[in-house]
């Protein structure tokens, strides 16, 4: 069942459910931040409305800078800022940002731990039509790999706004994923989102499996649970919003309850959630474990459930994953 504790919306596995893009809740954050903080600044890559910086740049023009078609100046010019006093957010599609500029934000930002914060929207491949040039499916292992880099996935646009605002206080270099497309609306304003930490979103008193989601993709990793229990197979589902620094703790304490995992997100199974849950179960609790998201492979133009149902990251492959991780366990 839904954790009751949390404050969930209740509408999610209904056709009534709430839809909205991440990427609205970072506008919203940023706004917000900006209000909060005069030293909090913005920087777009001439995707202003896009990337839905505009509200803010309409707010404080004097603290936005349109840097145009140049992500590699982009980070650098938020270094310089950042090393001066301010905040600065810089937004673009996350195949340019972090991708396009990632030696320099590796070099300018990172390696100087500049407190820089980089919003990478339009990620995964429910960016759909705009195929595979633009979607990001690589960009958490990149930005994983880095040192002393915090790293958010918001589940949802409420998340979104949520994590947007922490990542305003937090001290040193920020990667925040977005999406384009709408997603569920799982959180209300009441649900808590604390950075570092992974909370249990589907909860039961014996799962059989612990399925590891983060992003938009916690939504279908619910919709498997309910299929689940319908079939009398109990699991619990975990939004992990923070990859990285991840709860080692919390989620060696889930899978010794459960004796298997299952990893779902919108990105190549290496390097990204998959990776990180893997590398940090070798090192402290060896668990048969399936990954659900791309597999070595770039992803088509389509419309996003036609992806989601072709490289199968829907609903019913992962409840195949969980289905198939319980074998493992038991044989």
């Amino acid at each position: 069942m839904l954790n009751p504790k949390l404050k969930l919306s209740e509408k999610i596995f209904g056709s009534d459910c709430e839809m909205q893009t991440t990427r609205l809740g970072f506008g919203e954050g940023l706004l917000e931040a900006g209000k909060l903080e005069k030293n909090v600044v913005a920087l777009s890559a001439d995707l202003t409305e896009s990337t839905h910086c505009h509200k803010f740049a309409k707010e404080f023009p004097e603290r936005f800078i349109q840097c145009g078609v140049a992500e590699q100046n982009m980070a650098s010019v938020a270094a310089g800022l950042a090393v001066s006093g301010k905040i600065p957010f810089i937004a673009s599609y996350a195949t340019f940002s972090p991708g396009k500029n990632w030696e320099t934000v590796r070099t300018t930002i990172v390696y100087n731990d500049a407190n820089v914060k980089i919003a990478g929207h339009h990620s995964g491949i429910v960016t759909g039509p705009d195929g595979a040039t633009h979607q990001a499916t690589e960009d958490i292992a990149i930005m994983r790999a880095l040192p002393n880099v915090t790293i958010f996935i918001p589940c949802d646009s409420n998340q979104a706004k949520k994590a947007t605002l922490a990542a305003s206080k937090i001290k040193g270099p920020v990667y925040i994923r977005f999406t384009r497309d709408k997603t569920a609306v799982m959180t209300s304003e009441k649900t808590p989102f604390e950075p570092g930490k992974i909370d249990v979103y589907w909860e039961t008193e014996s799962p059989e499996a612990t399925i590891f989601a983060t992003g938009y993709m916690l939504y279908h990793a619910l919709l498997a649970a309910k299929q689940l229990k319908e079939e009398k197979i109990d699991v619990e589902v975990v939004n992990v919003s923070t990859i990285k620094l991840l709860d080692v703790e919390a989620v060696v304490n889930m899978v010794n309850k459960s004796g298997a995992a299952v990893t779902v997100e919108d990105h190549q199974v290496m390097g990204g959630l998959g990776g990180a849950i893997s590398e940090t179960l070798a090192k402290h609790k060896p668990t048969p474990i399936e990954f659900i998201g791309l597999q070595d492979t770039f992803a088509e133009s389509g419309k996003p459930q036609e992806l989601l149902e072709k490289y199968k990251m829907d609903k019913g492959a992962i409840a195949a994953a969980v289905k198939k991780v319980i074998a493992r366990k038991t044989s």
